[in-house]
């Protein structure tokens, strides 16, 4: 670890006290854009056709999902996923949709998919590039959400490929100045200010103030300034004027008023001069502000975090301005976070954007597809209302899925109020399988206004899941993991008293099975036989 100027009694201090930096989720709300009540129902074009897409293939795939009937289901969203954007920008900066295999442009086949009574929705990554190495949104997530929701996109996928971290590193800062765009800047010093944690004064007589403050690094200090001065409200330029030191990024967040915080990032410094200045644009208030500069980066979780919540917000004040300018009602962005599960995301997520990916990518084998069912089911308390664990996109109908398969794979995602986004070729879709995917009993599990993921009560063999709903009632799956029949028996007496599913106690209970129709009267003893990769979902009024 680079001390990063730091004084060295404090640095040792940290060492030895192992002090644990303090966790920065707590501070935000939960993210709300207006959109995804329910989880988004919709299709996505990577399952099946990867990076080979053109503008006719996805008219042809909503034309389908027309014709089909799907959209009668609930399923809107069209959703483009990687290789629909050139690998240039044009000369303003903007995304631009591959000038060959979409020629017509993306506002072009929004309309069209409008038309159809139909969302576009699009894809980025976090990253410098997409997983196909194309123009991606790190650093450029205002431009390109303004750009998306200019042109009427209603989903996005933003992707972790070419991924980079924020820096836990801080600049050392000797002053702060603040100005109206009019070069008439008040600076202040850090003499000024108010430290806490391990924020330490520090000496260079090289320096115009002669001190500077170090120990602002994985959210261990903080420099706060507790009266700026704004003659008036509206925005000003804040300047930090740093030290230089190290060849190597840096970060810090200029939180104003106890209320929004601004970004800023400092590239790794050449030391052909000891100063350096960056600059901000903030929002001020008339009289006396409060300006806390601290780098809250303590993990990659905070910088993914962080990351994604700069874009949810960028797509949040797109969509309102675009609306503004259109003198018409906001058309709110879903937005699905796709960092594959390894920063933990559903810690998070809530607090970024609508929906978070739990696991890597999905792939039509049934082996793959358990795993990822058997992570995902356990995240149930993270979900929720506008907010949704992701186990990915629907393979039913994709390989060489059975038919028990592909009901499992769509009961369980139902129960697990997955968002529900098929991956297969709507144009050769069997009725077979679409008489899965639009079950309108399971369908409505999964859209039910409760927003509360299934619990699994029992593990086995037989796995059974548990799922309260808006209207009192209970779902109830029995899931067959292996590959020959298997029996269960279970007490539905013993949800009585678990909190989450909150059953109430019936003299006799009446369960109707939501693929079959069957059903069942028990005073709570439930015996039942399944077929290898059988599950049964049934509902207790």
């Amino acid at each position: 670890m680079k001390r990063n100027g730091m004084c060295p009694i404090c640095y040792v201090k940290q060492l030895f006290l192992k002090r644990k930096p303090t966790s920065v989720q707590p501070v935000f709300e939960d993210y709300d854009s207006g959109a995804a009540k329910t989880p988004p129902m919709g299709w996505s074009s990577w399952n099946t056709f990867h990076n080979h897409i053109n503008e006719n293939m996805i008219l042809e795939m909503a034309e389908a999902l027309k014709a089909q009937g799907l959209d009668k289901a609930g399923y809107v969203y069209v959703n483009m996923d990687d290789n629909w954007q050139s690998n240039q920008r044009d000369l303003s900066g903007d995304l631009v949709g591959d000038y060959e295999t979409f020629p017509s442009g993306i506002p072009a086949l929004v309309e069209k998919i409008n038309a159809l009574g139909l969302k576009l929705g699009a894809y980025t990554s976090n990253g410098t590039l997409t997983c196909e190495d194309l123009p991606a949104s790190l650093g450029r997530e205002r431009q390109d959400a303004y750009r998306l929701a200019k042109w009427g996109i209603e989903y996005f996928k933003y992707d972790f490929c070419h991924h980079r971290y924020i820096p836990v590193y801080a600049p050392l800062i000797y002053s702060v100045s603040v100005s109206r765009f009019d070069g008439k800047a008040t600076e202040y010093s850090v003499q000024n200010a108010r430290l806490s944690g391990i924020a330490r004064y520090m000496t260079d007589k090289k320096l115009p103030t002669g001190r500077y403050v170090g120990g602002l690094d994985k959210n261990l200090g903080r420099l706060t300034y507790d009266n700026i001065e704004a003659p008036e409200d509206g925005e000003y330029v804040l300047t930090l004027n740093i030290k230089k030191y190290g060849g190597y990024e840096k970060y810090i967040v200029a939180k104003v008023n106890d209320g929004e915080e601004y970004e800023i990032d400092f590239p790794p410094q050449k030391h052909f001069n000891v100063t350096a200045r960056f600059q901000t644009v903030v929002a001020l208030k008339a009289g006396k502000n409060k300006i806390e500069l601290f780098n809250p980066i303590t993990s990659k979780a905070d910088s993914e975090m962080y990351q994604y919540r700069r874009m949810g917000k960028a797509l949040k004040e797109g969509a309102q301005l675009v609306a503004k300018e259109n003198g018409a009602p906001v058309k709110p962005i879903v937005f699905s976070i796709c960092e594959w599960g390894w920063g933990k995301p559903y810690n998070w997520g809530a607090k970024a954007g609508n929906l978070w990916r739990t696991t890597p990518d999905i792939r039509p084998w049934w082996w793959w597809i358990k795993m990822i069912y058997n992570h995902n089911v356990k995240l149930y308390e993270h979900s929720g209302p506008g907010h949704y664990n992701d186990p990915d996109m629907l393979e039913v109908g994709n390989g060489d899925l059975s038919y028990n398969q592909n009901v499992s794979h769509f009961s369980l995602w139902c129960m697990m109020n997955s968002p529900l986004i098929l991956g297969n070729d709507l144009r050769t879709m069997s009725e077979q399988v679409k008489a899965i995917v639009t079950n309108k009993n399971l369908i409505a599990i999964n859209q039910d206004p409760l927003c509360k993921q299934a619990k699994r009560v029992k593990k086995g063999g037989v796995d059974v899941l548990a799922k309260p709903l808006a209207d009192g009632a209970t779902a109830i799956a029995f899931f067959n993991k292996t590959g020959r029949t298997r029996k269960i028996k279970y007490d539905l007496n013993k949800l009585l008293d678990d909190k989450y599913i909150a059953l109430n106690k019936r003299a006799s209970y009446r369960l109707e099975e939501q693929w079959s129709g069957e059903t069942l009267e028990t005073s709570g003893k439930i015996d039942l036989a399944l077929e290898k990769h059988q599950t049964k979902v049934y509902l207790i009024k």
